[in-house]
């Protein structure tokens, strides 16, 4: 059998470029314990004359943020003609508008929080809904950009308004749900399992808590009821399907259990390209399913096309 040729696609120039090089370097070590001849590809403006001289077999879709899990390197790779792993352009772009997401999610019937998109600058003094709430970029990853607003505060923070905020013009406003955080990693039509997520240091999931070694304890499998249990891997298959997703991807919850068991839960959203480093949710998930790193990979790998 003819040892397929694949391109790890990493590094990239959004704010995510050292997740994606960690990510990629870790998948392109184990696809070749895996057997496959693999080239390191750090993406450049130039990707698509890269490819095209290379000609791979499969192109391993590592990039994480805007560009690399939006649509734009999986409308290059069509226009190539190359087969790529994980999601296509639609979902991509989809998901990684928080809005739109959400709206899909919540016409599937999946129970998501109120919000609200808003120009930054119209915030300004003005709290555009009760505290507690979240601000979030509409178009990031990996929490970056997130700030919660808790009960107390008098005002919106001013950063959301000022010269250092770096995510563009369009932000959600989100009602803060409290209680754990869970993940629900699916792979193609098949649920692996679900990972609670609990910060160390951090008042939430974010940049540090998810790639800084030691900055979230992960309990996995999960420990909720059944029924929770079985209602957050139904949810998860669901978005998965309603998105458009193909080959791995992640949803987020929120659980709110202090008053009842039942509690309330609440989708976030879906990562169509999870992260894999050596502390992210995906692999582990898929170990305590009793699917090692390496046949993960060269599963994603074989499940690669085009027309995604």
């Amino acid at each position: 059998m003819k040892r397929k040729n694949v391109a790890v696609l990493m590094g990239g120039f959004s704010s995510e470029r050292p997740v994606s090089l960690s990510s990629g370097s870790a998948c392109a070590d184990a696809l070749e314990v895996e057997g496959y001849a693999v080239t390191r590809v750090d993406v450049g403006r130039d990707v698509a004359r890269v490819l095209s001289e290379l000609n791979p077999d499969v192109a391993f879709n590592a990039l994480h943020g805007p560009f690399g899990e939006d649509g734009a390197i999986q409308g290059i790779l069509e226009y190539l003609d190359i087969p790529y792993t994980h999601s296509g352009v639609l979902a991509s772009a989809l998901a990684m508008d928080k809005q739109l997401a959400k709206t899909v999610a919540k016409a599937e019937g999946i129970p998501v929080a109120d919000a609200l998109v808003v120009n930054r600058f119209e915030i300004g003094n003005e709290h555009p809904m009760a505290p507690p709430y979240v601000v979030k970029p509409v178009n990031e990853g990996s929490s970056f950009g997130v700030v919660i607003v808790t009960e107390g505060q008098s005002n919106p923070p001013q950063i959301i308004g000022s010269t250092e905020w770096q995510y563009g013009e369009r932000v959600m406003v989100e009602r803060y749900i409290a209680g754990r955080e869970f993940t629900c990693a699916v792979m193609g039509d098949r649920v692996l399992g679900i990972a609670e997520i609990i910060p160390v240091g951090h008042a939430f999931y974010d940049y540090d808590s998810k790639y800084v070694p030691g900055g979230s304890k992960h309990e996995c499998p999960a420990k909720l009821s059944p029924n929770i249990y079985q209602k957050i891997e139904t949810l998860a298959l669901k978005a998965h399907k309603a998105i458009g997703c193909r080959g791995v991807s992640r949803s987020d919850f929120r659980f709110d259990d202090r008053k009842s068991d039942d509690g309330e839960l609440v989708w976030l959203e879906v990562n169509t390209q999870p992260g894999m480093t050596p502390t992210s949710l995906v692999p582990e998930i898929a170990a305590a399913a009793g699917i090692g790193f390496g046949e993960l990979l060269s599963w994603i790998v074989e499940d690669a096309s085009c027309s995604r």
